[in-house]
């Protein structure tokens, strides 16, 4: 079986569920909002955890090169500090970023930490090694965390690339829009100030759009979350830090809407949003020139 495989079937496995799921309350119940909002990258418009995890990383492979030339290994074991500092605030956004997802992206990212954690304990071992003057000790731990580390990453790439943690489930939705105007219906027939569901034309299927009306204003989302694809025409038109929002009914992902900037989390990728126009009081709308 391919290390895919594997991974796939410990995502479909339940055996840790009792264990994963008190260890998410705990995260999602731990932090206030607005530091929760930080570590999700809402203020970036995308994800922060893939940004910080280079930190570590990065330190640890080049300290495992310069540990090659033995010259050199007084300025690795400042990288392996480096790496052991900076792995603190990318464990963080990615255990804040892994309480909001689905339930098999929980279940290998339950993996991930693991693996992440027990890199950390071999590296910490190695400064204490070095520090104490017992150069090959810390040599082999530093380069058993090196490999511990990469297979962590793999486990990783494999929830983003395979699962679509941390990708915008509405950019995905988008690309099966037409590129044409689509016509939404009349303006008077639209709720005020509250988000109602339309449809667009897909290569295949309906693509669902969250529009709402303020006035004689529309503005029209497409209707899958970027975080988890929740049905944003089911959200709620809220304040949320000032701004006017679209808020998803599932997570509480809040959304401007005069850009489609994320304003709060978990998403940390915007919502993508269609381009307005009336013509004779019917709504038209389509996507903008960046997605044609």
């Amino acid at each position: 079986m391919s290390l895919m495989g594997i991974l796939d079937r410990v995502a479909d496995s339940a055996a840790l569920d009792k264990d994963i799921d008190p260890a998410r309350r705990a995260v999602q119940a731990g932090l206030p909002q607005p530091v929760k909002d930080l570590l999700h990258g809402t203020w970036l418009g995308h994800p922060v955890h893939p940004v910080l995890v280079h930190v570590p990383v990065g330190a640890w492979l080049s300290a495992g090169v310069l540990d090659l030339v033995p010259a050199f290994r007084p300025a690795a074991t400042v990288l392996i500090g480096t790496g052991v500092a900076a792995a603190v605030p990318a464990s963080l956004s990615g255990a804040v970023d892994w309480s909001e997802q689905d339930t098999g992206v929980r279940r290998l990212g339950a993996l991930h930490a693991a693996l992440n954690t027990a890199a950390l304990a071999l590296y910490v071992g190695a400064l204490a090694a070095r520090k104490r003057g017992r150069g090959p000790v810390g040599l082999v731990l530093s380069y058993a965390g090196l490999g511990v580390a990469t297979g962590s990453a793999a486990v990783g790439g494999h929830m983003s690339y395979a699962q679509s943690s941390g990708v915008s489930h509405a950019a995905t939705a988008a690309r099966a829009l037409t590129q044409d105007w689509v016509d939404l219906g009349p303006l008077d027939d639209l709720p005020e100030g509250r988000p109602a569901l339309r449809t667009g034309k897909g290569s295949s299927v309906a693509v669902p759009l969250a529009v709402v009306r303020r006035g004689a204003r529309v503005d029209v989302f497409v209707g899958a979350c970027s975080h988890l694809s929740g049905p944003l025409h089911e959200g709620s038109v809220q304040d949320v830090n000032g701004s006017a929002c679209l808020v998803c009914p599932w997570h509480g992902s809040a959304f401007d809407l005069d850009s489609g900037t994320a304003r709060r989390g978990p998403a940390g990728n915007g919502q993508e949003k269609l381009e307005v126009r009336m013509e004779a009081g019917r709504v038209m709308a389509r996507l903008p020139s960046r997605n044609r």
